[in-house]
């Protein structure tokens, strides 16, 4: 026996969650029917509200941000299941072999925006956890589900709005991006900010009259290019990064001298790095000169009107492999698969720079989906994942509840 977990539990679960496929096909092919970028959740919020109603959790309500949160048991061992709703748009709608909002079922795969990042973990948490319910949360726990809000825009906020102003503090948390049924504990981080120039406008006829903003920024971004080359590299997470990733500038017309330029950074930060390390690097280029540099702010409103505001900084995590949280969750899909999963990292950002990174509260991932499709256009995720995935949430609570006095001591 693993955790509480019986040799037969995993094929029960497994059997159970079979039972529930066309239910869990059903509820994440119509959220991909609705499109929803940050800040414009509403809708696929609301069919998640109803999906959670209907499964029957003790409490089922919007937030002030806008995360949809449901709860089942009340116990003093708190889990939270995290799958966040939003997506990314689709770009230019021709570059798709199929219509993305359409949910397509086709060779047993689910396709569309958000078929990988992250509507399946949504999907499959919500009914894993009802399948939990169903057969009797262990009394100590209490299990929270979110299907979060605006992690495209700025990852992590969603879950430091629910931790510092609802009132839920979880002891440990679970997050539903694309694993490919991999256990993952960790992820680089990264930092946003801009190289600021000014010049001086002339018309573009008299060049020499003015001072070109532009042109200043020239050899900084070979400063850039080198300094990318010299950023420090991590055995697991990898490495360090920095690239420019757009430029603006403001200019009278196109005939004249711009006045000013704006170039936006991606810094991914590896393990060890922090934001102003990353910050001082750039402000210490050698062509920098009197250009100003700044760490960006995010400063927008959610869908149900609440204002977000935060600096633009998202810390790097790692939970040790040998910790109770990364080994229980290995074991719930252990008890599933028959097999040890892999465990990895993932190679982009997650909310999990709220809960472990700035909260340090112990953070792995897990759901279906390969990570690579993620924002592409050929998203799609295997029903048969999606059956495995929902089986092993069933198994979380029991599994997690085994270990809670070594998860609530083990330091991270």
């Amino acid at each position: 026996m693993s955790g509480g977990v019986g040799p037969n539990d995993g094929a029960r679960a497994l059997e159970d969650a079979e039972a529930r496929q066309e239910e869990i096909v059903r509820f994440l092919r119509e959220m991909i029917a609705i499109p929803a970028e940050s800040r414009e959740e509403g809708e696929r919020c609301e069919r998640a509200r109803l999906e959670y109603e209907r499964l029957g959790f003790d409490e089922v309500f919007f937030d002030k941000l806008g995360n949809v949160v449901a709860r089942a048991g009340d116990g003093p061992f708190k889990i939270l299941m995290d799958g966040h709703i939003d997506c990314v748009g689709v770009g230019d709608p021709d570059s798709w072999a199929f219509d993305p909002f359409q949910g397509k079922l086709e060779d047993g795969q689910v396709w569309g925006r958000g078929a990988v990042d992250e509507l399946p973990g949504v999907a499959c948490m919500a009914h894993g956890a009802a399948m939990a319910v169903q057969k009797g949360l262990p009394p100590e726990v209490t299990l929270y589900l979110t299907a979060s809000v605006m992690e495209e825009d700025c990852d992590g906020y969603c879950l430091l709005h629910l931790m510092e102003n609802e009132g839920i503090r979880p002891d440990v948390v679970i997050i539903g991006e694309p694993t490919d049924l991999g256990v993952y504990r960790g992820q680089r981080g990264r930092v946003e900010a801009t190289i600021s120039t000014r010049g001086v406008s002339s018309h573009a006829a008299h060049p020499e009259k003015g001072v070109n903003a532009l042109y200043k920024l020239a050899p900084i971004l070979k400063d850039i290019e080198a300094l990318n080359e010299r950023l420090p590299s991590d055995d697991f997470l990898g490495k360090g990064t920095i690239v420019a990733s757009f430029l603006e500038c403001t200019s009278a017309s196109l005939n004249a001298v711009p006045a000013a330029a704006r170039l936006f950074l991606d810094r991914r930060l590896t393990a060890g790095e922090t934001v102003d390390g990353a910050l001082a690097q750039i402000r210490s280029l050698p062509s920098i000169g009197d250009a100003e540099v700044e760490l960006l702010q995010y400063d927008e409103v959610s869908w149900r009107g609440e204002r977000a505001r935060q600096e633009k900084f998202f810390p790097a995590w790692v939970m040790p492999e040998g910790h109770p949280l990364v080994q229980g969750m290995a074991d719930a899909v252990s008890a599933v698969t028959g097999g040890r999963p892999q465990i990895s990292r993932w190679s982009f950002s997650t909310n999990g720079v709220a809960t472990m990174g700035r909260k340090g509260i112990p953070t792995v991932g897990f759901a279906p989906g390969r990570e690579e499709l993620a924002h592409t256009t050929e998203e799609h995720v295997r029903v048969a994942d999606l059956v495995t995935a929902t089986a092993v949430f069933s198994l979380v609570p029991t599994i997690l509840s085994a270990r809670k006095d070594e998860l609530c001591t083990t330091s991270t």
